[in-house]
Order: C-alpha cells, then sequence, then structure tokens
C-alpha cells in the first residue's frame, strides 16, 4: 500500500445539537442521536449562493460566498437537530410543523442567520473599537489604538468561547465538534473509518471554522493598521464595509492551510489549532458514531482511501465501521 502525508479530502462539517453535520460538495447530512439512542440521518443538497457563476471561483471574493453558505447551513442544521428532541417530546407538534414550515423555514433562517450576524458584528467589530476609544485620550498614537483593539478583539472572543464551555450542552456539543475533527483527520490520515481508528486521530485541524474566526481577528489588525480615516463615523462604517474584504482573505489562508504543510501555513495555523484545545473537546464512543454515521451519509471514504492511499477496495468493504 502507498504511503502518503495527509491528504485534502474536500469534506468539511460542525457540530449540532447532539450530532454532527458533514458537507461534501453539494450534499450535506446532519446525524443526531435521539434520547432512545437511535441516530436520526438527515440527507439534502445544498448549492449555495451563486453556485455555477464565475464570481464562485474568484479568489478573495468566492470566501465571502462560502462565508455566507455556511451561516446558513449552520442555523439549518441546528434547527434540524433542535427538531430531533422536539418531535420526542411533542410528536404530533413537531410533525405538524415540519409540515407547515417548509415555506416559513427559509424565511426564518434568513432571518436568524441575519440577526445573528449583526450580534457578531456589534460584539466583535464595533465594542472592541468603543472601548478602544474610552482610552484614546490617553494613547495618541493611532498605531497602538490599533493594535490594542485587536487585542481587545481577540480577548473578547477568549473570554466568550471560555465562559460558555461551563454550560453542560455547550461542553457537549465542544465533543461532537472533537468527534467532526477526528473523523475527518481520520480519513485524510489514510486509515480506515472505524470507532477504533477514530478515537486514535487528533481532534485539531487546521480547517476549523474557530481557526477562521482567528484569522479574520488578525487579518482585522493588520487592514485596519494600515487603512485609516478619519472621524468616528468614517471609523465604523469602514470595520463593516471591511468585512466582506477580511472574510474573502481569511478564507483563503484557511483553505491554504488545509492544502500545505509549508512552515510558514503552520506557524500561521497554530493560533487557531491552540483555540482548538478549547473549543473541541475528546467525545465518547456514541459520539464517535454519529459522526461516522454523517460522513458515510455524505462521502464514500472507501473509495477515497482506495484512490489516495492505494487500498484494496475490496477488503474495505468487509470493515466494520462500528467496530
Amino acid at each position: 500500500m502507498a504511503k502518503k502525508k495527509q491528504h485534502y479530502s474536500g469534506i468539511g462539517g460542525q457540530a449540532v445539537l447532539e450530532g454532527v453535520m458533514m458537507r461534501n460538495q453539494n450534499l450535506t447530512a446532519v446525524a443526531c442521536r435521539k434520547p432512545d439512542r437511535e441516530i436520526e440521518i438527515e440527507v439534502e443538497e445544498y448549492h449555495g449562493l451563486l453556485e455555477g457563476t464565475v464570481w464562485r471561483k474568484l479568489p478573495f471574493v468566492r470566501g465571502v460566498f462560502s462565508f455566507i453558505d455556511s451561516m446558513i447551513l449552520a442555523v439549518k442544521s441546528l434547527n434540524f437537530s433542535a427538531s430531533v428532541f422536539a418531535e420526542e417530546e411533542d410528536p404530533k407538534a413537531a410533525k405538524q410543523q415540519k409540515k407547515d414550515g417548509n415555506g416559513s423555514d427559509a424565511l426564518f433562517m434568513g432571518i436568524t442567520t441575519v440577526i445573528s450576524f449583526v450580534i457578531a458584528i456589534g460584539i466583535f467589530m464595533l465594542l472592541p473599537y468603543f472601548l478602544t476609544q474610552l482610552i484614546g485620550g490617553v494613547l495618541r498614537s493611532q498605531s497602538v489604538l490599533s493594535i490594542l483593539e485587536g487585542v481587545i478583539r481577540i480577548a473578547i472572543f477568549l473570554l466568550y468561547i471560555t465562559a460558555i464551555s461551563a454550560m453542560k450542552d455547550i461542553r457537549r456539543l465542544y465533543q461532537y465538534h472533537g468527534a467532526e475533527h477526528k473523523c475527518i483527520n481520520c480519513i485524510e490520515s489514510g486509515r480506515p473509518l472505524t470507532v477504533a481508528n477514530v478515537k486514535q486521530a487528533t481532534r485539531f485541524h487546521k480547517r476549523c471554522g474557530t481557526s477562521f474566526i482567528i484569522f479574520v481577528m488578525l487579518v482585522s489588525v493588520i487592514l485596519f493598521f494600515f487603512i485609516r480615516v478619519d472621524g468616528p463615523f468614517m471609523r465604523i462604517l469602514l470595520r463593516i464595509l471591511l468585512i466582506p474584504v477580511i472574510a474573502g482573505i481569511s478564507f483563503e489562508l484557511i483553505r491554504l492551510a488545509g492544502r500545505s504543510s509549508n512552515p510558514v501555513v503552520q506557524l500561521l495555523s497554530a493560533p487557531g489549532l491552540w483555540m482548538q484545545r478549547i473549543t473541541t473537546r475528546e467525545p465518547d464512543e456514541s459520539m464517535i458514531e454519529v459522526a461516522i454515521a454523517s460522513v458515510e451519509a455524505v462521502f464514500d471514504w472507501r473509495a477515497y482511501l482506495a484512490d489516495e492511499f492505494g487500498y484494496d477496495e475490496r477488503k474495505l468493504d468487509r470493515v466494520d465501521t462500528w467496530s
């Protein structure tokens, strides 16, 4: 069997309430562990905004649309995982909601996505600026204030993820996050997707959303350091208008990180990987089973291992993925 280093697979995902969402190209699967211990899976196609257009292929521009797509999928996946538990508590109401909610779901997801985006801008982009301005009379240097604003932004994010990790549900969410990463790392390291192999894989991954957020914050420090305007209103407007630029640059950086083992790229990825020590935790076997189910619903890992690592696919067909 040919030996290769960890290789890009193209799949990605996120943790949801008692489950994992996995995406492979246009297919998404959300697998959730129900209260009766069964695994429920929903598989759908998602083509994304402006798919098939030239804009989706342009570097830096494509990152903006990918960021919006990820937010839409996040809300959609979380809604499904919540509905799984709602059905256990009140099956009739949940079924009626699914029947009547097809039209309203899109509107609800749109409103939720916009509200979440506005709140995130307020907390992580504008609040650090206002806090920095409180001491602007003491520090006259705009360069120092720009760096301080970035430090405050990162500090707020650290406090936020550390504070919510004290909640039991969030700790479990972080475990499912770890299960998602470990499954992808298991496959991309060239190992069959079994519970035993996944347990041995690392829970840290360079393409993680946590790493993307860290890139966003570091890129914002650099841009706000060099791009300056006069007047409070223009500074606030600048921070809002540069969000697509920051997202586009950060997307290209994390995309590069996921495909390269260059020492410089490894160094740039280090802060995000360190942050994942907070946002991921070691999952138990039942969580790994859920993540495996989500992967297998959208990704043929046996064919991938045969193509990329030289496995005999006939032998992999006999692998017990739940052992």
